[in-house]
Parts: structure tokens; sequence; C-alpha cells
């Protein structure tokens, strides 16, 4: 890999990627930096966590010029959060030379955004339905922009931007630079590159397995009502530095974040029924590592990207494989290794097995940890630490405080309590979840497992139960729940549910609600129906 010295950047732009603790190029760095240098248009397909922001944004902050005061740069993006984490790395990488960047997306006061506007910033990072906005307004004129980038072009038209993005290329100068960057390349995208790009370059950094290889990937079968037990064991024993906790309900990430914060365990949670303030403060904390645990939804993290998070852990199994693949890929990034951990019901397993041959990836199972190897794993933890801050010598105001505590008592007990203190109290207080139903695997018109090849279940549990059946008749066996004749309006027979009764709730296979897989504006992120409501 080169170095970023290898490029011909700038002084303040390599003195800005070096505070960044950047070293070598990633390969769609490599490939996009020199290129994009030349002012040359080229589509960039890769996936997400592989470095692209840097890729299209080192060079464009090494192009423009300090003197400039008229927007001469506009990237969009799919959703508010990935324009805010855009954004950011922008103004990491622009703040030596003084470069000026804005993001501009729904949910905030649009009133705040044409005052920042008049600081006439150089660079745009918006979402398309607000930038239309400020467009129509004329808060926003694009007369004088020379680079657009399209970020996660495949997520945007998915959206339906693509009439949006349409609109707002036709009023970019034809003199332009364009760089597309889209983790797949469906005919639509292939049509966008063809109407608004000029003889593009194509680069292409495809990950040979689907989910990423630098991450250590596990699962850990619990029943249901034992999930909360097993996460704080495992918690416990590998003391994440930064950790993503995904469950699969807005419900389910309310009560958990409350649950570990009772528990003493520092978390918040994030979904989609946040406002943008609650989100944007829950991920400050997050960052600045105010709090160790951030529990999700995957509508909410969707375009994550936070550097540092060492675990990811799905308390519920995603609906699908794509989400499976999207939640780990939130950690192991930019060449650092990561671990995830996922907990599956036994009535889950089919569709763990359907994940693993989707991703082409053996997920291995572990064993849940005991209470005895989670208290060792976190003594052993806190020992690693105590001997890193002796290491460094970064405990020099306590010396002598630490010698008069000597002087009276004894070294070993003096030791262990600090040990205890550093290990913090696990409250023990009364926590309770409401159950998730369990995800089975899904079936074809005429009653096939979608896992083709499969033998059936002989063993008679689960959802579709065992042993021989006709075409399109249901299962027999002890796993089989109640049919036509037992079922009434609303719910089912002799079966309570915390929410009400019903089964409308979130996560019921039939609701498409967040996290099912059919509904695509919750997969991909805010609709762009939300985008315009929240203007």
């Amino acid at each position: 890999m080169k170095t970023f010295n290898e490029f011909g950047l700038e002084p303040k732009v390599l003195r800005a990627i070096t505070e960044m603790g950047f070293e070598e190029s990633t390969p769609i760095q490599e490939k996009t930096i020199p290129l994009a240098m030349e002012g040359r248009d080229l589509i960039g397909q890769a996936q997400t966590g592989t470095g692209k922001t840097a890729a299209f944004g080192v060079p464009l902050i090494h192009k423009i010029e300090v003197s400039e005061d008229r927007i001469v740069a506009l990237i969009m993006c799919p959703t508010r959060e990935l324009a805010i984490q855009v954004a950011e790395e922008i103004s990491k990488l622009g703040r030596f030379k003084g470069i000026r960047s804005l993001p501009i997306y729904g949910g905030q006061d649009i009133v705040k955004q044409i005052r920042a506007l008049k600081k006439r910033p150089q660079i745009i990072i918006g979402t398309p339905g607000r930038l239309l906005d400020h467009i129509n307004r004329k808060t926003i004129r694009l007369d004088d922009v020379q680079t657009v980038i399209l970020d996660e072009a495949d997520e945007m038209l998915d959206m339906g931007f693509m009439e949006d993005i349409q609109s707002i290329l036709s009023l970019v100068p034809e003199t332009r630079h364009t760089m597309l960057f889209s983790a797949t390349m469906p005919p639509n995208i292939q049509k966008l590159a063809q109407q608004f790009l000029k003889s593009p370059e194509h680069i292409s950094v495809i990950p040979k397995q689907v989910s990423a290889p630098l991450i250590q990937q596990s699962y850990i079968e619990v029943q249901e009502r034992a999930k909360l037990d097993a996460l704080c064991r495992l918690i416990d024993m590998e003391a994440p530095e930064l950790a993503i906790i995904f469950g699969r309900t807005k419900r389910r990430v309310d009560e958990l974040s409350e649950a570990l914060q009772k528990l003493g365990y520092s978390s918040e949670g994030l979904h989609g029924d946040l406002s943008q303030n609650q989100r944007d403060n829950v991920m400050r904390k997050f960052r600045d590592g105010s709090i160790d645990i951030l529990v999700a939804t995957d509508v909410a993290a969707r375009g994550l990207d936070v550097s540092g998070v060492t675990h990811v852990i799905n308390f519920d199994l995603p609906q699908d494989p794509e989400s499976y693949v999207h939640r780990i890929g939130r950690t192991g990034r930019a060449g650092k290794e990561g671990t995830s951990y996922t907990f599956v019901t036994p009535r889950e397993m089919d569709h763990l097995h359907l994940i693993e041959r989707v991703t082409r990836h053996r997920i291995t199972k572990r064993q849940l940890p005991t209470i005895a190897e989670a208290m060792e794993g976190k003594q052993r933890i806190l020992a690693q630490q105590l001997l890193e801050i002796v290491e460094n010598g970064d405990a020099h105001e306590f010396k002598a405080v630490a010698i008069q505590l000597l002087e009276q008592y004894d070294s070993v007990a003096l030791l262990s309590s600090a040990m205890k203190l550093m290990a913090g109290e696990r409250k023990e207080v009364p926590v309770e979840l409401t159950p998730e139903d369990p995800i089975r695997v899904k079936r074809r018109p005429g009653g096939d497992i979608r896992s083709q090849g499969r033998r059936p279940s002989t063993g008679g549990s689960g959802y579709y139960g065992g042993g021989s059946r006709k075409p399109g008749e249901r299962a027999s066996g002890g796993g089989n729940r109640p049919y036509s004749s037992q079922r009434k309006e609303g719910g089912y027979e002799n079966r309570s549910y915390r929410d009400g009764g019903n089964r409308s709730g979130e996560g019921y296979r039939g609701n498409r609600g967040e996290g099912y897989k059919g509904n695509r504006n919750d997969r991909q992120g805010p609709s762009r129906e939300e985008d315009f409501a929240n203007r």
C-alpha cells in the first residue's frame, strides 16, 4: 500500500491526515486519489468501511483554494446520519488548510442552516430532499460547483431519490468533475453514470467474502429469557472498549438500554423515534467515550461510521443476511480486528444457517460464559489495564498517597480493593425484557424452505415442525402453533402479550415495522418522505 506522502499532497492536508491517525492508504484510496487529483470522472465500487470518504475527501480538500467564497463542491448522501459523518471527516481533513464545509439535512432547523450558509462554505454535504428545498428557496446556488460526489448512490436510488438527484445535477455546470460511489452496480446506477459522468474510470474493491475476514464471528445459543444475563456475562468477560448491541425493535432497544443502565453499565439507545437532537447527543457521547455501549436498531445504525468499535453483539438475530453483514461491519474497520457475537434461540438455528450460506462464512459456536469465567475474564482485563498504567508511568500524582496507604495497610488488600473499584459494582436490581418472537426461515410459494438442499428437520420442533408433509400443508409436531380454527382476530387464543394482547407490535413477522425485510424504508434508513417531512 502507498503512504499518503506518495500522492503529492500539500503539507496542510498531510498534517490533517497524520493527526487523524492514517498512515497507509486503503485499496480504494490508493486507486481513487491519483485519478481524482487529475480530475477524472470515476465510479468507485466499494463496501462501507473501506475508507471511501477519505478517498474522495483528500483530493477534494487538496484542490480547493482557501480564497474561494462560493460553493465549489457538492457531496450528496442518502441519510442525515451519513451526511453528518461525511461532514465530520471532511472538516477534519480541511481544518489546517481552513476549508469551510457544511452539512445540510432534514430534521435540523432550516433557519439555522440558512444562517450557516451566509458564512460561505466551500463544500456542501447534504441529503437530496433538503438540498432541493434550499435550491428552491434560492439559499443554495450551484452555478459555481466544480466537483460533485454521489456517496452510496445505490442507497439513494433505493430510497427513491433518482428524480431529485437528476434535478440537482441538471443545475450544476456540465464542466464539472463527478465521482460516484456505490457498493453495488444495478442497472439504474449504470444509467445514472451514463447520464452524468464523462468517460468514467471504474474502480472496484470488492471483498471475496461478503462478511469481513477481520471480524471474529461467533454465536451463542441461548433461550430468549436468558439473553440479558448472557449479555451481562459477555460484557464482563470481554470488557469492550466500544460496543454496539443490536435489537430488533424500538421497544427492545428502549428496554435493553434502560436495563443495562440499571445494572450499572454505561449505555444509551438509538432508534428512529428519537429526535435529531437526541440522536446527535447519543452519538456524540458514544464517539467521545462518555458511554461505551450503544444499543441500536438496524434503521438507526444505517450508515454509522464510528472508529474504535471493538465489539458488535446481535442481541436479536436480524431478519435477513444483508442486515447481519451490515451490523457486524460496524467493527473490524480500517484494518483493525473486531469481534461479533450473535444470540440465537433454539428455534432460530435454521435462520442462522441461512445467514451462513448467504454470507459464505461459518459462524463459530461459543458456549455461554459461566459466572466464574465472566469474573475471571474481567479480572484479567483489569490486571492488564493496571499494568499498562504502570508501564506508561501515568500515575505519578497518586504516589504520595499510595506510600501513605502502604504504611498502614496490606499491599495485596490495597491492590485487590483498587481492582474492585475499577471494576465497578454490578447492581442487583430486578429487570425484565418483553420477549420477542423468534425469526423463522421464510418459505417460498409451494412450501419450500429458502434453504434449498437442506434436510428437513426431524426433531418435531420449531414453527415448521418436523416429519414429512404434503406441499402446502403445515408441519406436524411439537413446535406447531395454533392454526386457523384456533386463531382469533387481533391475536392468538390463550396467549397474552405485554403490548396489549395482539400481534400488531414491532417485531411480529406480519407487521412491516422496523427491521422487517419487506420494508424498504426501514432497511435503508429514513425514507424519502421522512426526509421531506423533516425539512
